[in-house]
Formats: C-alpha cells, structure tokens, sequence
C-alpha cells in the first residue's frame, strides 16, 4: 500500500472507546499513533467523573504509551519529552488523586526518577547557566531540558519527607528559575 492511501483511511475516534478496548489496541500499535493514545488516555486520566481506579488505569495506558513510543530513542529531546510528560503526569496524579505505593505514584519514587533523568547537579547547572548565552547551542540545550525536567518540583516538593532527597529537589526549584 502507497503512503498516499495510507492518508486515504478514515481516522479512527478512539477517544470514546471503553479502556479495555484501547488498551488492546494499544499493544498492538507503535509510532505516532502511541502519541494519540497516550493523549486520549491522559485526557480520560484527567476526567472528574471516572472513579479513582479507572483513572488511575488510564493514567497507566498514558505512561505506558509514552514510554513505549519513545523508550528506544537516542536523542535526547526525545528522552526529556518522554520524561517530562511522565513526571508530569505522575504530578498531576499525586496531587488530585493522592500519593500511593504504586511506584508511579509515590512522591519519593518520582523525586527518584526526576533525579535520575538529570545529567548536571543544581551547582552545576547553576554555574553553567550564569553566562548561557556565550554557550554552544548542546550546552543550552542541555540547560533547557534540565529546566523542562524539573517544571514539576514546585508541586511536588509538598509530598515529600524531609531529608537529603526532598534537600535536592529545593535546590532544583531555587536554581530552575535561572535557567534558559
């Protein structure tokens, strides 16, 4: 088949089928159109009328189909946005839906995983950023992704213990501000 009838075929409406049904069909999909169900998903995940497992299992389709879409990319915009949607999401979901023990929804394991996808400290990325724009277009690159990772601290610090993690995170949140 020519890429040309490809663009011939109705678009499905896949925003009003039940979960079951895109979460088969999901398992069979890969590329852009895991980007439009893990929108769908997210978009079900937010709705205020679902009870508080069926959005929780929404929320999941939405992180699974966005790792999926982008878990093998090499580029490292690709990675942050994939990152970034999830602690994103994760966020949203602590906050209106409340933390858990589910790993994807506890605050200690997303301060984790935000940590993680950092490849600077906040002194580093501190340093660097106080003459950003004399930078190699990578150097700014590296500090505005860094800066898209850490949007979600402000909201997520509240949900954590104190101690040396909850310590980092105020450090990313102070040094966010100064960022490209």
């Amino acid at each position: 088949m020519s890429g040309e009838a490809d663009h011939q075929e109705p678009v499905m409406n896949i925003s009003a089928w039940p979960i079951e049904r895109l979460e088969a069909y999901a398992a069979t999909q890969h590329g852009q159109e895991l980007e439009r169900i893990r929108e769908v998903a997210q978009a079900h995940a937010h709705r205020s009328k679902e009870p508080k497992h069926v959005r929780l299992r929404w929320a999941k389709l939405s992180l699974d189909a966005n790792a999926r879409l982008h878990g093998n990319s090499s580029s490292p915009w690709a990675r942050a946005r994939m990152d970034r949607q999830n602690f994103m999401l994760r966020t949203w979901v602590i906050k209106h839906l409340g933390p858990d023990t589910d790993p994807d929804w506890d605050p200690g394991s997303l301060a984790a995983d935000t940590l993680a996808a950092l490849t600077l400290d906040p002194g580093q990325a501190s340093a660097t950023a106080a003459n950003w724009r004399d930078l190699p277009t990578e150097q700014i690159g590296e500090l505005r992704r860094h800066r898209n990772l850490t949007s979600h601290l402000a909201t997520l610090i509240s949900y954590l213990q104190p101690g040396p993690t909850r310590d980092q995170i105020a450090g990313w949140i102070e040094v966010r501000e100064h960022l490209p």
